[in-house]
């Protein structure tokens, strides 16, 4: 316990130079900057921008969240997959609402992005899973996710003859696989400050368009 205090309390954040962010140019929607900030990410050297924690609750009410990937943001929303059966497939079907989360490090910004899910089309779903990998494409084949597993062994099993179909029928699709869209309502743009001033510009839908206020850090 010592040593892992002791590693805790010696670490630092934030031991580059972190951009500046003027709130009063932002543009009037939330979209536009996520992608500037993506970019930036991406520009930065962030280890992998795209992915995002995702936080639903379940019928009990109590909350969850995992990290999966962005698969697109356009004017519709922020675009995820999973399987239906899923933890979170089942979670979204009875409560539709969710947050996101995204870290980027190398600049001290996080994004957080609140709003309503709804599940797209089968042809969306086959067009979001066939452009990935055999990888992507094997690893939605084994299904059963959030299911218990009895073994490794039984993984390997399924894994293996998952990725033999996944090569044999480059075309078939997991029934139960979903693209989701996240429609937000609120979205915060935080940018981390070395003397911890941080900025925070949330943007709130309000009617066709947004409302920009600052929040105390």
């Amino acid at each position: 316990m010592t040593e892992f205090h002791d590693a805790l309390r010696s670490l630092r954040v934030w031991d580059t130079a972190l951009p500046a962010f003027d709130p009063q140019a932002a543009p009037d929607a939330p979209l536009p900057l996520f992608h500037d900030w993506f970019l930036a990410a991406v520009a930065a050297g962030q280890a992998e921008p795209h992915t995002m924690s995702l936080a639903t609750v379940d019928a009990a009410g109590r909350p969850d969240v995992r990290t999966v990937m962005l698969h697109d943001a356009d004017e519709r929303g922020w675009h995820f997959a999973s399987h239906a059966t899923s933890a979170k497939g089942r979670h979204l079907a009875a409560r539709p609402d969710a947050a996101l989360g995204f870290y980027w490090a190398a600049q001290g910004r996080q994004v957080r992005v609140r709003g309503r899910v709804r599940a797209g089309t089968p042809e969306e779903a086959y067009a979001d899973l066939h452009a990935r990998s055999t990888g992507a494409l094997a690893a939605a084949l084994v299904g059963r996710q959030s299911a218990p597993l009895s073994s490794l062994d039984e993984l390997a099993r399924a894994s293996e003859a998952a990725w033999a179909r996944a090569e044999a029928e480059p075309d078939t699709q997991p029934e139960t696989w979903t693209l989701y869209v996240l429609d937000p309502y609120e979205a915060e743009f935080f940018q981390g400050d070395a003397r911890r001033r941080h900025i925070r510009l949330r943007y709130r839908r309000e009617g066709a368009g947004w409302v920009r206020e600052l929040l105390w850090p």
